[in-house]
Parts: structure tokens; C-alpha cells; sequence
């Protein structure tokens, strides 16, 4: 028997297995019957019943009888599953054919391979993107620890799903995860379910009220940047340790100051708040347009206007020039300590 493909299931689910049932309910099918002659619409469907073995004819017979499935099934569905179990074992040994070649690579020194390359977001052979195939490709690698700072902007729901099914994968092998959000993602439904699913598998996730750009570091040895501040088209690949290590450094010191993500503590939520208003109080003061305010704290511009509303109302100012008037009189900078009062 030939191959049978997608094409071929597709035919059988939506015209033969009717044709089948037909066939069964009337005890059998003439090779003459309308509906099953050269030309006829179902004949398609006919001829790959005759083909599966779900239909047979005694010999000297024009008449069509139907076979009982369980006697075909098998026949068609083992090779099919045995072919799968083939593939999936020939998978297996082309990821250890590579693994020789990849641990030459890591013991390689740097000046072997460019330690800084450009990735532009084009679609690769498979008609991924090329970034996410290369990232995707590092996770399977990775063998101890992933760093990841997410701006909140930019991970929609179809990113952070399939985010979430090869994360989940990483940390289900033993290969450890630190994140870190900016205190707005506390506000997104669909962050807060991929950081409950990563988390139940042991990753950890923090939040700040202000952080750097979008970084990925790979067992403390390869770092994944955006090639400009807004072009997330295209991605700077560093192995240059130096380099590495300062960005971790980086991480490090922003980690420390972060606050769980999946902590309900009152008193942390009202440090948040406060973080997060003595942030917009510095944003005002340094005097940054609405636009640039707003994704330094990560929120929507809309959301931001809300804030500076905020304050206008807690000091009584009607204008922005009234509220910067009245805090610079009040001595208020926005890097208070929360317990601190400015007029001290």
C-alpha cells in the first residue's frame, strides 16, 4: 500500500466514512451504483475504501462488501505509529550527533567566533523567526541557569504561550530561571498565568519599579540584546565574557532589589505603590515627555496621565508647573526613603 497522508484523512473523515456507513446499512455496494461509478462525485471516496480494505468483493463478484474496521485499523495505524516511534528515535540521535560539536564550540576560545553577532528578525527555513528559532535553540542548550528582564511592553498572549511551553520544558530538566518584570506586569492577567505556570516548576520571578531593556543570559556565558532601544527586529548576540559578566552584574544588583512577583504581602503592595509614585515624581522632575515617561515605568501613557493626576490632586496643584512649584518648595525629589518626610 502507498503512503497515506494528511489529504488522504482528510477524504476519508468527510466523504468516505458517510459513504462507508452507507454501505454498511444496505449490506453492501454494486461496482455499478451511481454514486460510486468512474467520474462520480464519491468515487474518491470509494476507491480509498477498496484501498484501506474496508471494502472487499468475493471473487467473480461486482458487489462490494464492508470489512470490519478492527481488522483494518491496526494495519493502517501501526506502520504509521512505528514510522513516528522511528522519527522520534532518529531525533534523539541527530540532538547527540550535535552535542560533540556544540561542546567544541563552548570550549572554543572567544576569539574563534565573532563575540558580538547581529541577528536580523526575518523568517528562518521553517518560517519561524529567525531571533525566536536562535533563542529557542539556546534554551535546549542551556544547562544551568537562564536570566531574563522582560519590559512589560511587547509580550502579548501568543508570546508568552509558547514562552510558556519552552520554559516549562527547560525547568522541567533541572535548568534553573530568574526573571524580572517591572512592577506593572503585576497588572496583566496573561503575565500573571505564565508566571504561575513557571513558577510552580521552581522559577523565580521578581518585579521593580524601574529596570533595563530586554536581556536573556544563558548559563552566565551568552547574552541576547535588542539591537536598539524600540527594534525588537533585531538582536545583538554577546559571548564576549567581559561583556557577559558586567550585563550580569547588572541583573544581579537589580535582583537583589526586586520584589517576589507571586507575594500578596500588604505592606509589599504598599511599597510598590510608593516605589511606583516616587517614580513618576522623577519622571516630572527630569522632564520627560508622557510617552518616554510612561515605558520607563511600564505602563501606557494613558495610565501615566492617571498618576500625574494623582499627584496634582495629593498637592492641591491644577497645572503640572503648580504641582513641580509646590514639591520643589516642599523639597520633594522622589528618592525619599518611604519613611522619610521631605520637609525634615
Amino acid at each position: 500500500m502507498r503512503e497515506l497522508g494528511p489529504d488522504d484523512r482528510a477524504l476519508f473523515e468527510s466523504v468516505a466514512t458517510a459513504l462507508y456507513e452507507d454501505v454498511v446499512d444496505a449490506g453492501g455496494i454494486d461496482a455499478d451504483d451511481p454514486r460510486v461509478v468512474e467520474g462520480a462525485a464519491e468515487r474518491p471516496a470509494f476507491d480509498l475504501l477498496v484501498e484501506l480494505g474496508l471494502l472487499t468483493t468475493d471473487r467473480g463478484s461486482t458487489r462490494f462488501l464492508p470489512v470490519d474496521p478492527v481488522t483494518v485499523q491496526s494495519r493502517i495505524v501501526s506502520p504509521l505509529g512505528n514510522e513516528g516511534s522511528r522519527l522520534l528515535l532518529e531525533s534523539s540521535r541527530w540532538v547527540q550527533a550535535f552535542t560533540p560539536v556544540a561542546q567544541a564550540f563552548k570550549r572554543a576560545p572567544a576569539s574563534s567566533e565573532s563575540s558580538i553577532m547581529i541577528l536580523h528578525d526575518d523568517a528562518d527555513g521553517t518560517g519561524r523567526s529567525r531571533i525566536d528559532s536562535y533563542i529557542a535553540g539556546l534554551v535546549e542548550e542551556c544547562e544551568d541557569e537562564v536570566l531574563t528582564a522582560q519590559p512589560q511592553a511587547g509580550r502579548d498572549a501568543e508570546t508568552l504561550a509558547a514562552a510558556a511551553v519552552r520554559d516549562t520544558a527547560m525547568l522541567e530538566r533541572g535548568t534553573r530561571m530568574r526573571t524580572l518584570y517591572q512592577h506593572s506586569a503585576r497588572r496583566s492577567a496573561i503575565t500573571t498565568d505564565y508566571v504561575a505556570e513557571v513558577t510552580e516548576r521552581g522559577a523565580e520571578v521578581r518585579t521593580l519599579d524601574e529596570f533595563f531593556n530586554r536581556m536573556i543570559v544563558f548559563d552566565h556565558r551568552i547574552a541576547v540584546i535588542p539591537g536598539k532601544e524600540q527594534d525588537l527586529d533585531t538582536a545583538v548576540v554577546i559571548r564576549e565574557p567581559s561583556v557577559v559578566d558586567y550585563l550580569v552584574d547588572v541583573f544581579e544588583r537589580a535582583w537583589e532589589r526586586g520584589r517576589p512577583f507571586t507575594s500578596r504581602d500588604s505592606g509589599m503592595l504598599r511599597d510598590i505603590a510608593v516605589e511606583q509614585r516616587a517614580m513618576t515624581i522623577r519622571m516630572l522632575i527630569e522632564g520627560h515627555a508622557d510617552p518616554v515617561s510612561a515605558k520607563r515605568l511600564g505602563v501606557s501613557p494613558r495610565t501615566y496621565a492617571g498618576y500625574v493626576a494623582d499627584l496634582k490632586q495629593e498637592y492641591e496643584a491644577e497645572t503640572r508647573f503648580q504641582l513641580g512649584y509646590v514639591m520643589g518648595t516642599q523639597g520633594v525629589s522622589g528618592r525619599e526613603r518611604p519613611d522619610s518626610d521631605p520637609d525634615d
